[in-house]
């Protein structure tokens, strides 16, 4: 066949940023930069953690995607090469929302930073990240400015609340 979906599936134009891959993998990387550095782990045990953890997760992903194009419909099916290029397409969210708090992870890692500043940092600056994410899905939808910071503003909620959660464990 074509490599495409079939019809009714949701494209696979939303690879990259805006994404629920992208969603998720910021709150993924927020949940073990919370857990690792809740035990007085260095960045780079963290960092380490977290970038093993992601691509574990983001191969996963890619796995399960591919086995579920496979089969779209009793009808139509799609080739292994075209199911696999739009889970890796629609999963690439995953990586680049890891790629953020990583990023400062590193500052950390190679002492820029002392590793509470880089760990406290990498999570406010997920909930940026998530804050961007949610403005940037309304504004792409065409919504007046005040839906589009409520929606920054509802997304980035989740990066807070793993905040507490890192300020009540910690």
């Amino acid at each position: 066949m074509s490599g495409e979906l079939a019809e009714g599936d949701p494209p696979v134009r939303g690879a990259g940023f805006v994404t629920e891959e992208a969603v998720y993998g910021l709150i993924l990387v927020s949940g073990m930069i919370v857990v690792s550095g809740s035990h007085d782990e260095t960045s780079w045990a963290v960092f380490t953690t977290v970038i093993v953890t992601v691509l574990v997760f983001w191969a996963a992903h890619v796995y399960a995607g591919t086995l579920a194009h496979l089969n779209v419909g009793r009808h139509q099916s799609i080739e292994l090469r075209g199911a696999f290029l739009a889970s890796v397409r629609r999963s690439s969210g995953l990586l680049i929302g890891a790629a953020i708090p990583a990023a400062i992870l590193l500052l950390g890692a190679t002492r820029v930073v002392p590793d509470a500043v880089a760990i406290w940092l990498a999570l406010w600056g997920e909930v940026v990240a998530l804050g961007v994410l949610g403005y940037v899905a309304f504004l792409r939808r065409g919504a007046p400015l005040l839906t589009r910071i409520l929606g920054a503003l509802a997304t980035g909620a989740f990066g807070i609340v793993m905040i507490l959660l890192k300020a009540f464990i910690h």
